[in-house]
């Protein structure tokens, strides 16, 4: 799932993100997985304002709804579309919905939406990464609000390292065995790197060795398990930030581009037809730390890496009680 979703960055980094950056722009996406063909040249940058929890408000006094059967599409290979669609699903059918969660590719399930097949959608990528769907769907598509301000390409460090900027690894390299892990040669994540971040942080004292995700996490978790410093490109979300001791090196020079915020859309008339469903999704507000630790739980090879999700999902809702009920309250707060 992860592979394909980092392969399909290509079209929109190398087309769009590398040339925005260029130009100064402060948000040159982040989004991966079937992007729109091209991203578009002039992003409509109010979708970046967007905070998280707004319009939120207490769902417990609330009239249930008298409709119970929603359906949910989430993206083919974007881990936090299954992770949302699945909290969603988990939170509703305790309360007696009969929620069905159907993958589709980013295409298909925005045409689903706009056309009514499905009801909501919770992984817009935005200003840029989808911003020919909402062009093209917009006016059809009811918005949920946003829940997620950090969508963003990275290099990552193990935290008790000592390089603080891309900048750094420069003249830290040795540190690092003048190493840094990459992921497929096809990926987005790796155009922006070659092309971006190494010239511009003039960094050919380091090895990018490109491989594969897979190949890339598994060195990431032998080097942090024994305590070696290790770099590497990486982006959020990604339940890699739960399961290994890692932070994010700081890009001053913005070649990896900025951060994008994710959406929830439903299809014409959902908030009428589901008013209490409609009000828990614009409730939802996740900051880094919980959405990496709900990913975990899914995703990595350590926990069920994939399978079982409704069981992963009700395994990290119970373990996060407080954070279910400020959802069902309005009160999640993001820092």
């Amino acid at each position: 799932m992860v592979r394909k979703k980092l392969l399909a960055l290509t079209a929109l980094l190398s087309a769009g993100a590398l040339a925005l950056s260029a130009c100064g722009a402060s948000n040159s996406g982040g989004g991966s997985g079937e992007a729109s063909g091209t991203a578009a040249a002039t992003p409509d940058q109010k979708w970046a304002d967007c905070k998280p929890s707004d319009g939120a408000k207490d769902t417990s006094s609330m009239d249930a709804d008298s409709k119970k059967d929603i359906t949910i599409g989430a993206f083919n290979g974007w881990d936090e579309s299954f992770a949302t669609a699945g909290l969603i699903k988990n939170v509703l059918e305790k309360d007696g919905y009969k929620v069905t969660i159907k993958g589709f590719d980013a295409g298909p399930g925005y045409t689903g939406v706009a056309g009514g097949d499905i009801d909501l959608i919770t992984d817009g990528w935005l200003p840029l990464t989808h911003a020919d769907y909402i062009k093209k769907y917009g006016d059809k598509l009811e918005n949920l609000g946003c829940w997620y301000d950090n969508a963003k390409l990275t290099i990552a460090v193990n935290k008790d390292s000592k390089a603080q900027s891309i900048a750094d690894l420069k003249s830290m390299g040795k540190e690092y065995n003048n190493t840094l892990y990459g992921i497929e040669a096809g990926a987005g994540l790796t155009k922006t790197t070659q092309n971006s971040a190494i010239p511009k942080y003039g960094l050919d004292n380091m090895n990018f060795k490109v491989s594969s995700t897979p190949a890339m996490l598994s060195q990431l978790k032998k080097s942090t398990t024994a305590k070696q410093d290790i770099a590497v490109t990486l982006w959020r979300p990604h339940w890699a930030y739960d399961a290994f001791p890692v932070r994010d090196l700081k890009d001053p020079k913005g070649a990896m581009g900025g951060a994008e915020v994710l959406y929830s859309f439903g299809r014409p008339g959902f908030e009428k037809d589901f008013p209490k469903a409609a009000q828990l999704v614009k409730n939802m507000a996740f900051d880094d730390k919980n959405l990496s630790s709900l990913e975990n739980v899914m995703f990595s090879d350590d926990k069920y890496g994939g399978e079982n999700q409704e069981k992963a999902v009700a395994e990290w809702a119970k373990d996060n009680p407080d954070w279910i009920k400020n959802w069902q309250a309005g009160k999640l707060q993001v820092k």
